[in-house]
């Protein structure tokens, strides 16, 4: 990795100066013609080169710093260094707005459905003899969680996230497996404001698991995908009712 990359930025767009320096520095970064590890040109030198004022650089530099493609550092040796890429970023945003509950009720659910049931399918095709015994044994906890009954329902949603997680890691496709941790980790806020939960649903939700489970370290494809799918798909069907439910109370209440 070198220390100061020469590298060919033009002066800014006068019409949209800030912008450019970004799409300019960002664009070098994501071709490959600055690398994890390069130090962009001093302060000064970069001013002269996109013909901006310090203040614009500065402002276009923490934008870059913001989306993770590269940090400052100050003191001896400091500057603006780019950075390993990182999936931070990647789920950040997706993170925040579910973790708000500003998503619809509505597009979560039909993201989940596509989403969850293609990561079965591919887990399925993919599972080994290790998988499945890791796999198994989450199982086995979350049935062991589940027989306790309704009071703890709680860590039961823990151990049934732990296995759709595990899905998603033996699919072995990592946007996926990012995608199914972000919404996992977040997606409890619309759980505990969408579902009621009784004793009939943890059963349901337990035979759910043993037949995806199985699915998978079977290597049925097919059926693991149409098993998820229709998991979740039961799910959304009762939070948009129980959301339709809440958005007509709060309108009778006006």
């Amino acid at each position: 990795m070198s220390d100061k990359v020469k590298t060919e930025f033009q002066k800014a767009k006068k019409n949209r100066i800030f912008q450019d320096v970004v799409e300019q520095i960002q664009e070098a970064i994501l071709n490959g013609t600055l690398n994890p590890g390069d130090v962009l040109p001093p302060e000064r030198e970069l001013q002269e080169t996109f013909n901006v004022s310090r203040g614009t650089l500065r402002e276009a530099l923490r934008v870059l710093e913001n989306k993770g493609l590269i940090e400052i550092r100050l003191g001896t040796g400091g500057g603006a260094r780019v950075k390993e890429a990182g999936t931070a970023q990647l789920t950040e945003t997706l993170a925040l707005m579910l973790h708000s509950g500003a998503l619809p009720v509505l597009d979560i659910g039909e993201f989940r459905e596509g989403m969850e049931g293609k990561i079965a399918s591919l887990a399925a095709l993919r599972a080994t003899p290790k998988d499945i015994k890791n796999i198994e044994k989450l199982l086995k906890n979350a049935l062991k969680i589940a027989e306790k009954g309704e009071a703890d329902y709680q860590d039961f949603l823990r151990a049934d996230e732990a296995i759709h997680k595990e899905i998603a890691t033996i699919a072995r496709n990592l946007v996926y497996q990012y995608l199914m941790e972000v919404v996992h980790d977040n997606i409890q806020r619309y759980y505990n404001q969408f579902l009621d939960f009784s004793v009939s649903r943890l059963a349901e939700n337990c035979e759910d698991l043993k037949n995806l489970v199985k699915a998978v370290c079977e290597h049925r494809s097919e059926d693991a995908g149409s098993i998820a799918e229709e998991h979740v798909r039961r799910f959304n069907i009762r939070m948009r009712a129980k959301e339709a439910l809440s958005a007509q109370k709060s309108e009778s209440k006006k």
